[in-house]
């Protein structure tokens, strides 16, 4: 039997199984910095991020004179086409998914001549599935900066205040940081929302039930 103190790890742990096994909806990871391989399950459902892409070849030390011309023209067609990606997020057809795929393996189907940027061209090949995920799939964010953000608000918290000393501190941090996050995005104060939820309980409804109202889901009955 599993003691109080090891309940929390082993339910963390549990929760990213659960997290990395499902395939029923794409799963947003951003590129690991090595260029990491992901096992095949995880490939076929995860998206990548264009920027990042680009910050690789972005970062080469060309020493032949016509070598950063070169990289120049890959970041030009590079760029082309993710502006070409954001447009069919905005009026996605079948015509233009099947041009960008077109467009895309005619993008890294070119040799430069550069090894280095060769490279980093056949890297991004290797990517095309993850790279082109937004075809199926338009509604997936374009960056991840929202991420980013939500993930630094922790970090300036915890660089201020030391970190939880418990683990209910840390349930209190999450609880609060993610209800503060969630009540900005819906446009509601957050200390207003929770003098409302002390004071008029019956009648201030909770983030959760914000979150269906604003995106429409239908949530079935209990009955």
């Amino acid at each position: 039997m599993l003691t109080q103190q090891q309940v929390q790890p082993v339910g963390d742990a549990l929760a990213r199984a659960v997290y990395h096994a499902q395939t029923q909806a794409p799963v947003l990871r951003w590129l690991l910095s090595d260029d990491a391989p992901v096992s095949d399950h995880l490939t076929t459902t995860h998206t990548r991020w264009w920027v990042h892409e680009w910050r690789y070849s972005a970062k080469l030390a060309p020493r032949v004179h016509h070598h950063p011309a070169e990289r120049a023209a890959v970041g030009e067609r590079s760029w082309t086409f993710y502006r070409d990606l954001l447009a069919y997020q905005q009026a996605p057809t079948e015509a233009e998914r099947a041009r960008l795929a077109d467009a895309f393996d005619a993008l890294v189907d070119k040799e430069t001549g550069y090894a280095a940027l060769d490279d980093r061209i056949s890297k991004t090949a290797d990517k095309r599935t993850q790279l082109l995920a937004v075809l199926k799939h338009p509604d997936l964010p374009r960056h991840k900066n929202d991420m980013e953000l939500a993930a630094r608000r922790r970090v300036r918290k915890r660089d201020v205040s030391f970190g939880p000393q418990s683990r209910d501190g840390a349930r209190a941090w999450d609880t609060f940081q993610t209800l503060a996050a969630t009540a900005a995005k819906l446009g509601v104060g957050f200390f207003p929302y929770l003098r409302d939820r002390i004071v008029t309980p019956e009648t201030t409804p909770i983030v959760a039930e914000r979150v269906v109202q604003r995106t429409s889901i239908v949530v079935p009955s209990s009955a």
